[in-house]
């Protein structure tokens, strides 16, 4: 009889307070962040922007550069520097050439010291010119709690980046469709090798169904740092945390808490619309240009409120954008979409549509009219 009654009283508790099973995680790292990929909205943070150690999760940075080199059929010669790097590795020999493709897997699956290396030397000309390039891609991408003294993430003093700045990065990388690819490969076959790598991430190859890729770094110093993604219902979630213990039940716990209290929302959809410039003038039409979908939770999704801004001489000016539809969540802008002239929209879509008629036409070798 006491087991029913305190079933029912937390079964009471679950219906009237469920904000109470709905609880921020609990994390063991010094450092968390969850943000939505597509908006960067950050939905849980701790002490997201404080610069620390990162470790091997620095790889994403020296994987993104490589691909975006346009260079990763290129054959990389290994040098004897990349082959006593310390730390983990692919085995790489000196003198032995491998595609930097391959050396792009080994180093996000395998986490190798001596890829990154390889790589860093054949694609910034040095180990050094490469660093260059990671610290100038890294301000570019407003990473501004973040200083890249190598390629690989072994302790410096001078190497080190934030929560919140690894998810910039991670998301800005999984717009790749390469690194993706890369990412979310649980085992790869280099053409040098005659066994497969296998990823070390195990949200991706055990733990976790909707985990789509990330990267591990750990060094005795700087503890265990892990960044992941995930992927369910349509929303795309980041989580990154540094020196965590338990950091793979972290990013489930954080996956999960997010896909639970989130919605991807839509806020606005590509449409024709009408307004007027005051009172007197006449009625205008426009053209909003994107669809928005923005991560809301319930009670935020009926709090979302728009302003629609139009330059004063819209009736005159012949530029294709006169106005802006701005969104607002408890008063903070949160998204934005340009009000393009409809007659300019339909216009576009007219010169596509003639230019497909002439390209049929060509091909066909007949006219072809409507």
């Amino acid at each position: 009889m006491r087991i029913v009654t305190v079933g029912i009283i937390v079964l009471i508790i679950l219906l009237f307070f469920p904000s109470i099973g709905q609880a921020k995680p609990e994390i063991s790292g010094q450092n968390a962040i969850l943000m939505e990929q597509s908006t960067g909205r950050v939905l849980f943070e701790k002490n997201a922007h404080d610069p620390e150690s990162i470790a091997s999760i620095t790889k994403i940075m020296t994987a993104i550069i490589a691909i975006e080199s346009g260079k990763m059929q290129e054959k990389a010669k290994t040098s004897r520097k990349a082959i006593y790097t310390e730390g983990s590795s692919i085995y790489l020999e000196q003198g032995e050439k491998m595609t930097i493709n391959d050396l792009v897997y080994g180093l996000m699956l395998r986490s190798g010291n001596d890829a990154a290396v390889a790589i860093s030397e054949h694609i910034g000309g040095s180990e050094e010119g490469f660093v260059y390039l990671m610290n100038e891609k890294a301000k570019w991408l407003g990473m501004n709690h973040t200083h890249f003294d190598n390629p690989h993430g072994l302790d410096s003093d001078s190497h080190y980046s934030s929560a919140y700045d690894m998810a910039i990065l991670m998301s800005y990388a999984m717009k790749n469709k390469t690194f993706r690819k890369i990412t979310g490969a649980q085992s790869y076959l280099s053409e040098n090798r005659t066994y497969s790598w296998q990823n070390k991430n195990k949200l991706l190859t055990q733990y976790y169904d909707y985990c789509t890729g990330g990267k591990t770094g750990y060094t005795k110093k700087t503890g265990r740092t892990l960044v992941s993604s995930a992927e369910k219902d349509g929303m795309s979630l980041i989580a990154v945390t540094l020196d965590a213990p338990d950091d793979w039940r972290d990013h489930i716990q954080m996956f999960e808490w997010g896909f639970t209290n989130y919605d991807m929302e839509k806020i606005a959809e590509e449409k024709s619309i009408s307004f007027k410039l005051n009172e007197s003038s006449k009625v205008m039409s426009g053209y909003m240009q994107d669809d928005i979908a923005y991560p809301l939770t319930d009670k935020e999704k009926a709090k979302v409120t728009n302003q629609l801004y139009i330059v004063k001489d819209a009736s005159e000016i012949t530029s294709e954008r006169i106005g802006k539809n701005v969104f607002y969540l408890d008063g903070k802008e949160i998204a934005e979409t340009d009000v393009l002239r409809n007659e300019q929209k339909l216009e576009q879509r007219k010169t596509i549509f003639e230019s497909f008629i002439s390209l049929l036409q060509q091909v066909v070798g007949v006219g072809v009219k409507w």
